[in-house]
């Protein structure tokens, strides 16, 4: 089994012969790849065909990192294989081993953070004891007293003193070349224009109007099909496998989309890019980590960098652009800049959004939905079932990347957070104070301010989201239905909806989608008996709690799975018709937005759907079911047109 051939099948002599050019870069990877043919091509012992000394190595490596064996472990087990097979030529010792693996040039560099997230050590602050912002060490405090010998041999001290937060960065340039030194992976980064199958669906992110509107915009970069298209996404999560722990880890991630669909979101395509350390989120600070990050996105737009092509021979100027970024709806906020926890909290709708505050629900609500409708509707001159006014106006366009710049000039922000007198850390502009929070680093980007769609919404959040407030509503779960006594006050104070106003005492009838105990357990058994193929979607049935009368437990995946396939199916006999048919109606747009392939016309469809569908919910359901996920699904159909399937833009591959 020789993984090195598997990885790169035409990195042979013929390489060193036909790939020579008079460049230091090159010279430098030669020497590399002549050290590793070396030990691919000698065998792990005399006689051994199965595996070579390299591959044998690989594949232990391999076997560690799935199995998660300590460094300590591998190495005893090194020490137990050497003492067995005497004969076999195996590695001195596991740091011997990863000398060896490290010449794939699959390293990462270690750069020191200010633990407030003010600034990088990097660059010309590379030599910096202290931050330049808040003037915090750089190392950690010691508690110890400090010696006079301690003094003495200052440089000794700090090589040892610990670093108070580090950022691991994995530089992309490597990465992107590794792509094309197998001839077969460097063929897929070719598909997206060799492809025959253009009949104008859209099956992939170069089907959407974004994608070909950048072609048009750069004919230098879409010249070369070579050239790499990435996306960025980003999310935290809890390294140490339970929940309860107060620990946010954040990895940045890279997805090429040259691959063809079948490869483009498969994990071996995705490129870790850095490890944001906790223990909290970075939260609006982000930008202090992704520096490094956009500054080799700007060499590689401006200058690019010089790859072997092991498909056609030869060496070409590989240049790559970012397209987008995908994440959930916070951390949309913290890449765009834009502030997701005011009353104009959708960056689509932007400053034309209509604010509503409400009173004793305390939260912001999202309506106005006929503003999506077509003129003539008779749905904007009803006022008794909606807010009480006659909608004339037209629906809110989203700002394109050069208007943006002009209104984020003025935001002046300091990065990174401040600490109080009782030693909280608190963000420098608090979330509330300005709509813009900051200008965000991707308009370093030359390119950036003339893409079409930069911060993608997730299809999966938001289904998430859309799902759970109609559960917890319908089975009216305390403390998570979005009908209470707060929704129904709020009706009353804004003069809509008399037949859901409550009295003087705080006593309110059941609304027709609130579900009797009798309406539940029937809604509950035809979900506790539902049986999915194996790998199809989680034991759904383990997550119903018929005692109680709940649903706990169900994952994103779940949710995708019952709003696409079966919610329609239960509720069709348990609610009343006007009920079941505005939740069918939803449902119907979750599944077919999720389409594997779109035309462009069915989605102007889906998107008058969508509109009305909305408006049906503002029928039935209290304002405090409109929450901002529940507005966004409106604007889906809008970046499907743009950036193609959402299948290329949420975030299951990456949570996964």
């Amino acid at each position: 089994m020789n993984l090195l051939g598997d990885v790169f099948p035409s990195m042979n002599n013929s390489f060193t012969e036909s790939a020579s050019v008079p460049t230091e870069n090159h010279s430098k990877q030669k020497e590399a790849f002549d050290d590793l043919f070396s030990e691919c091509n000698e065998a792990l012992y005399d006689g051994c065909q199965s595996f070579s000394k390299l591959s044998f190595m690989l594949k232990l490596y391999h076997i560690k990192c799935l199995s998660r064996i300590s460094d300590r472990g591998m190495s005893m087990i090194i020490d137990l294989l050497k003492e067995a097979f005497g004969h076999a030529k195996l590695p001195g010792s596991f740091n011997d081993m990863k000398k060896i693996i490290r010449k794939l040039g699959f390293t990462y560099e270690t750069i020191h953070v200010c633990p407030n997230d003010c600034m990088l050590y990097w660059g010309n602050d590379a030599s910096r004891d202290t931050c330049k912002v808040c003037e915090s060490s750089r190392w950690k405090t010691s508690t110890t007293s400090t010696t006079a010998d301690d003094m003495v041999d200052k440089k000794k001290k700090k090589k040892k003193q610990p670093t108070a937060k580090i950022l691991r960065y994995f530089p992309l340039k490597p990465r992107l070349q590794r792509f094309f030194m197998s001839s077969k992976s460097a063929e897929y980064m070719r598909w997206h224009d060799s492809s025959e199958n253009k009949d104008g669906k859209l099956r992939h992110p170069r089907d959407g109007k974004a994608w070909k509107t950048f072609n048009q915009q750069f004919p230098e970069f879409a010249s070369d099909p070579r050239n790499v298209r990435l996306r960025l996404a980003t999310d935290g999560f809890n390294p140490f496998g339970s929940m309860s722990t107060n620990y946010s880890v954040w990895p940045v991630l890279l997805v090429p989309y040259n691959f063809p669909p079948w490869m483009s979101m498969k994990e071996t395509s995705m490129i870790l890019s850095m490890v944001i350390p906790g223990k909290h989120m970075p939260g609006n600070d982000i930008d202090i980590y992704l520096q490094p990050l956009i500054q080799e996105l700007k060499e590689l737009w401006s200058d690019g960098v010089p790859t072997f092509d092991a498909s056609l021979k030869e060496i070409f100027n590989m240049c790559a652009v970012l397209l987008w970024t995908i994440s959930d709806f916070p951390g949309l906020g913290n890449l765009s800049g834009w502030n997701i926890h005011t009353g104009l909290a959708c960056p689509s709708c932007n400053y034309d959004a209509t604010k509503l505050r409400l009173h004793h629900g305390k939260k912001n609500c999202f309506m106005g939905h006929r503003r999506f409708l077509p003129q003539n509707h008779s749905f904007r001159k009803d006022k008794h079932h909606f807010d009480g006014f006659i909608e004339t106006r037209e629906a809110p366009i989203t700002p394109s990347g050069t208007v943006i710049p002009q209104k984020i000039q003025d935001v002046d922000v300091t990065l990174g957070k401040k600490v109080d007198s009782t030693g909280k850390k608190r963000h420098r502009q608090e979330a509330g104070k300005s709509q813009w929070r900051k200008s965000s680093i991707f308009f370093e980007l030359p390119y950036w301010k003339h893409l079409l769609l930069r911060h993608n919404l997730d299809l999966m959040h938001i289904e998430k989201n859309a799902f759970d407030n109609l559960i917890f509503t319908l089975l009216d779960d305390k403390g998570k239905s979005k009908d209470n006594l707060s929704a129904r006050k709020d009706l009353q104070e804004l003069g809509i909806r008399k037949e859901l106003w409550s009295d003087e005492n705080g006593r309110y009838l059941p609304a027709c989608f609130t579900m009797t105990t009798h309406e539940k357990d029937r809604f509950l058994n035809i979900l506790k008996s539902v049986k999915v193929p194996n790998g199809y979607s989680s034991n759904i049935s383990s997550c119903v709690d018929i005692n109680q009368r709940k649903i706990v437990g169900l994952k994103s995946h779940d949710c995708h799975i019952l709003m696409g396939q079966l919610l329609s199916i239960a509720i069709r006999n348990v609610l009343p018709r006007e009920v079941s048919f505005v939740i069918t109606e939803l449902c119907y747009f979750f599944r077919d937005i999720s389409t594997k392939v779109l035309d462009i016309e069915d989605v102007d469809k889906l998107q008058d759907h969508i509109a009305l569908t909305l408006c049906h919910l503002e029928m039935v359901f209290p304002l405090s079911f409109f929450t901002v996920m529940v507005h966004l699904t409106i604007r889906l159909t809008e970046e499907v047109k743009l950036g193609g399937p959402v299948q290329f833009r949420w975030m299951y591959p990456i949570e996964r």
